[in-house]
């Protein structure tokens, strides 16, 4: 029995340890991101993101003698579609808010779950509407009006807009993600099909809107440095889901906030205000709290448990 004790607790604790890990490279992706932003467009940087993000998964998968080989090319068109516009609109938020705003807002998508599982109990008929649920989402977006302060330029108002609506896609892409992963489809295969999907949206929307820019020694790197972080962050944190305890590795998560804080601080020279700090904290709160209330409630409504948190929506 302490033999099992001790494994079980080395377990958990690598868990927590590649979940931490994984939010520093996201933010490190988010800080790569922002100084991509000066050089290039969204599309462009979505584009070469998708790029990185393909390649690695098909060496990958070539190395585990796995197949990329899919039944469900609509299922992966939708979830495609879906994750990367959140993926756009966050990119495009990282470019024009505070970095650990941007951030916040993104992370948004635990919230949004909430709100999407009130809103179908409601029409489905399914009884009375959980009040913790209601109370958790009341939060969050308490939470936003902090953030989305008044005193904020109207550009800055623009990509906040921008960055809220990219955790609803998020939302909405976990759900698809859900459903692939139930009707059998590996996460190698997701992450390849939403990184070509990426590689398309990205070089539509830069050839026919934004336009390609000449590259620099500096500017490849960066390109480079997003897909690598993000593609290695999405690993150690699907590791760290799969043998750790949900509720405690969906809580870790929120580390990418202050990484992405202490980033901005240090290096973009963002602001911090009491404010904005106080409505971090009600998101991050209201976040672990919606986690929790889904992981409870998801069997009775039968809407996913909580999934794991990514740059890949």
């Amino acid at each position: 029995m302490p033999i099992n004790i001790i494994s079980n607790a080395k377990e958990k604790l690598s868990a927590s340890g590649l979940m931490i890990g994984a939010t520093l490279f996201f933010a490190t992706m988010g800080m790569c991101v922002k100084f991509a932003s000066a050089s290039y467009g969204t599309g462009e940087i979505v584009f070469y993101r998708g790029i990185v993000g393909a390649a690695m998964v098909v060496l990958i998968t070539r190395a585990s003698g796995e197949t990329l080989r899919t039944r469900l090319p609509a299922m992966h068109a939708w979830r495609s579609l879906t994750g990367v516009s959140a993926l756009g609109l966050w990119f495009y938020a990282i470019g024009e808010l505070p970095l650990a705003t941007a951030m916040t807002l993104n992370y948004m998508s635990p919230i949004w779950m909430a709100l999407l599982l009130i809103g179908g109990s409601v029409l489905i008929g399914g009884g009375r509407v959980d009040a913790r649920l209601v109370c958790t989402v009341l939060v969050g977006f308490l939470g936003v009006v902090c953030i989305l302060q008044p005193t904020m330029e109207p550009h800055q108002l623009w990509g906040g807009l921008m960055g809220l609506l990219s955790g609803l896609l998020a939302a909405m892409a976990y759900l698809q993600v859900t459903a692939l992963g139930r009707a059998g489809e590996s996460e190698a295969r997701i992450v390849f099909y939403f990184s070509v999907g990426s590689i398309c949206a990205g070089a539509l929307e830069t050839s026919l809107i934004s336009g390609w820019h000449a590259h620099t020694l500096r500017g490849l790197g960066m390109l480079l440095a997003v897909g690598v972080l993000a593609t290695l962050a999405q690993l150690l944190m699907t590791r760290a889901y799969r043998i750790g305890g949900t509720l405690v590795i969906a809580s870790l998560q929120y580390l990418g906030i202050a990484w992405s804080l202490l980033y901005g601080v240090l290096l973009f020279d963002d602001p911090v205000t009491g404010l904005a700090l106080l409505g971090m904290g009600l998101i991050v709160m209201a976040g672990v709290a919606a986690a929790r209330l889904r992981q409870s409630v998801a069997p009775a409504n039968r809407l996913p448990k909580p999934e794991t948190h990514s740059e890949i929506p």
